[in-house]
């Protein structure tokens, strides 16, 4: 490119400063110490960011929600964009800090900004923060202090003017300094920060000891100070392993030997299937056993070989390195052979993997990408035999994600356009074409497919919940609707009414009914108000022969009237329909009052009340309720041993096979509604015909178990009986 002679590297970078005027003016020999000094901070601070990522990554894996698991992996994709730019700030401000010397000025003495709470941060992040520094620093000064005096003292001496402890550009207090002021625009939690600090004090403030240690003895060997009584060395001690680290950011850790044990307990189940590995030798000639890393460049070469997904099935792992092994020892003419230990890891992830290819909760079409991924695995296991131990282990992570994501996919979703599988095929091929022995790369991959799948499951349950919200609206309609169709058949049926009083608690007050059982249930004074009013309207219109119905209905009629208004009005019934009806009613209880008999058949008709006339009888049948089958009945107990959530396979000879999630039971029907992958629905079954599928076969649950430990499982289990049977 044409501007790549503009990019100036790290080191030219910070060794350019030291041709400024503000370092020229400083001694020669306390450029020596700063130039030796930036060269382990730089090592250092290297050092800090390689294992960074890792320590997130485990802060992640064992984070408490998806929430503080996102936290974790924006903070490690922010950490590897930036990186570069806050080591080279840090040096930066290294060299400015020893460029400051010459403008020292002890009667002006200000803490250093990391010290100070700043205004725009929140105060109680800032004070997390400071708090965090200052038990840093006093670890240090603890440790180091008598070095670092030593150091101040003939820093002093150099310059000509008393210097403070906190202002020697090497001390913890400047050095944290320079490392939260380079990091400032990392956009990350305080929670974050912490654990970058902590990683800090891990990497870069534990080596204080050397700096110092080096610095003093180039000031000695100068004459500065001679007479100043050597530090005592501390004993070294051997910094923590990463799961150490994370124990003390309130995490378990993972005991080396609690590994050692678990694999030597698989050793013992594995002896019995050794020997499957064993290449054409010469008869007594001598096996000589390979070590790891050139059984990592023999799998390395396989791994750039592995059949495309037709010939997968074809493909034993085995079987080919068998015969690799037999060239190499026919080119070396040595005989060579895998080592016991190796053997038996090849021999256990094999079966896990031919255990995988059975498994009948995986859809075919992965199933074939997934055993592409059995090299890779392998190389994994061999180079950390926690992978069979340690469930949380980044690749076996990656593997039970992938499986999880693949549970509801179809074949019929089109591998070429659909997004799961595009994502899983390049998952796949970049394991196979850059993975060589760096196990960081998974950690990487495992980050970017949750960041995918997460992204994918929001989509997911929005849709569900929004299908759940449908579905249960409409349940309760249902139910609301043949409760009102109850009310009417126990009012209307059987009697003999006047057609206009019929025709309008059907199509009028059925309406009323419905909204007042909707709004607040069949079972509230609302509702048997409503269904009283409509059981007074039928009384009202019918000739009664006793003497008191007559004042019985003066006394009704005003307050029906006012309920039937009321009534109309909430369901904003037709103005001109509603005075039409209500001049009807008002000539029927004038002809009840009256007794008369004429013309009561020509002016309003009567008619007789039948299922046919309410309209209702599908209503009715579907009110019946489902026969109920027999609590042990085998299907229905699988029926209710369903979760939302669960994955079942719809296997119906004349259906194609679907894969579909519960998505919700809706309680008031007996609905079970189902939904594909993307969350939308597919189908739904009442819980009588979901027990029949379940007890014909046309319909399984999958396993939704984690693919790899379900594995794995089953594999032991049949070693476990091998061994038993021997």
């Amino acid at each position: 490119m044409r501007n790549d002679g503009k990019v100036v590297p790290l080191h030219r970078a910070t060794a350019d400063l030291a041709d400024h005027s503000p370092l020229a003016r400083l001694p020669v020999i306390l450029l020596q110490v700063r130039d030796k000094a930036a060269q382990q901070l730089r090592h250092d601070l290297q050092e800090l960011f390689d294992n960074a990522d890792d320590t997130l990554f485990e802060m992640a894996d064992r984070a408490r929600n998806d929430v503080d698991q996102n936290i974790f992996f924006e903070a490690m994709r922010d950490l590897r964009l930036k990186r570069k730019n806050i080591e080279r700030g840090f040096l930066e401000l290294f060299f400015e800090a020893f460029a400051g010397l010459t403008q020292y000025n002890p009667a002006a003495i200000t803490l250093p900004r990391t010290l100070v709470v700043e205004e725009s941060t929140p105060r109680t992040d800032a004070m997390e923060r400071t708090v965090a520094v200052q038990t840093m620093v006093s670890r240090v000064l603890k440790r180091d202090g008598f070095a670092l005096d030593q150091l101040t003292a003939r820093f002093s001496s150099m310059l000509g003017k008393r210097l403070d402890d906190q202002h020697n550009p090497l001390s913890p207090v400047m050095l944290c300094e320079y490392f939260l002021q380079a990091g400032r625009n990392l956009g990350v939690e305080i929670k974050v920060k912490l654990i970058l600090l902590k990683l800090f004090e891990r990497y870069v403030l534990a080596d204080t000891e050397q700096l110092y240690a080096e610095a003093n003895q180039l000031l000695l060997a100068t004459g500065v100070l001679p007479h100043l009584k050597p530090a005592m060395a501390r004993r070294v001690v051997e910094p923590a392993d990463s799961d150490t680290f994370i124990d003390d950011l309130d995490a378990p850790p993972a005991a080396d030997e609690a590994v050692e044990e678990v694999f030597a307990a698989l050793q013992q189940l594995l002896a019995h299937v050794r020997g499957r590995v064993t290449p054409t030798l010469e008869h007594g000639a001598p096996a000589h056993p390979i070590n790891t890393r050139d059984l990592l460049r023999l799998l390395s070469h396989l791994q750039q070989y592995v059949p495309a997904l037709e010939a997968q099935e074809d493909f034993d792992l085995r079987h080919q390195l068998e015969q690799l092994l037999t060239r190499v020892s026919v080119r070396s003419g040595r005989s060579r052979v895998v080592a016991t230990a190796d053997e038996d890891v090849i021999n256990l992830i094999a079966m896990v993997f031919d255990c995988i290819l059975e498994d009948r909760n995986l859809p075919d079409a992965l199933k074939a990408l997934i055993a592409r991924l059995q090299i890779p695995m392998l190389k994994v296991a061999v180079l950390d035999k926690s992978f069979f131990s340690r469930s949380t282990h980044p690749a076996r992570r990656l593997l039970n994600e992938i499986a999880e994501a693949a549970m509801g996919w179809s074949d019929c979703d089109g591998a070429e356009r659909d997004s799961l599988y595009v994502r899983i095929e390049q998952v796949v091929q970049r394991l196979l074409s850059e993975f060589v022995d760096d196990p960081a790369i998974f950690s990487e991959l495992l980050a970017d497919f949750l960041a995918f799948t997460q992204e994918e499951r929001r989509r997911t349950e929005l849709l569900e919940q929004r299908l759940r919200d449908a579905e249960e609206g409409r349940a309760k309609a249902e139910l609301a609707q043949r409760r009102v169709a109850q009310a009417l058949q126990q009012a209307l049926l059987g009697k003999v009414l006047p057609a206009t009083v019929v025709s309008f608690v059907r199509q009028a007050w059925s309406k009323v009914l419905l909204l007042t059982c909707l709004k607040h249930g069949d079972q509230s004074a609302e509702w048997h108000a409503d269904v009283q009013t409509m059981e007074q309207l039928i009384w009202s219109v019918q000739r009664h022969d006793d003497g008191e119905s007559s004042l019985r209905l003066l006394a009704l009629v005003p307050g029906l009237l006012k309920s039937l208004r009321d009534g109309l009005s909430s369901t904003a019934f037709d103005p001109f329909a509603t005075s039409e009806f209500f001049s009807a009613l008002e000539a029927l209880h004038v002809r009840v009052l009256e007794r008369s008999d004429e013309a009561d058949h020509s002016a309003t008709p009567l008619i007789e009340v039948t299922p046919q006339v309410l309209q209702l009888s599908a209503d009715q049948a579907a009110a019946m309720p489902a026969p109920r089958r027999a609590q042990d009945d085998a299907g229905l107990s699988q029926v209710e041993q369903l979760r939302v959530g669960s994955w079942v396979v719809f296997d119906d000879d004349d259906e194609q096979t679907l894969r579909c999630k519960l998505a919700a039971i809706i309680d008031e029907t007996g609905k079970y509604v189902f939904v594909d992958r993307t969350g939308m629905k597919v189908l739904e079954r009442s819980r009588t015909d979901l027990a029949l599928a379940f007890s014909r076969g046309g319909v399984r649950a999958l396993d939704d178990t984690l693919l790899f430990d379900r594995a794995l499982e089953s594999v032991l289990g049949d070693l476990r009986r091998l061994n038993r049977g021997k």
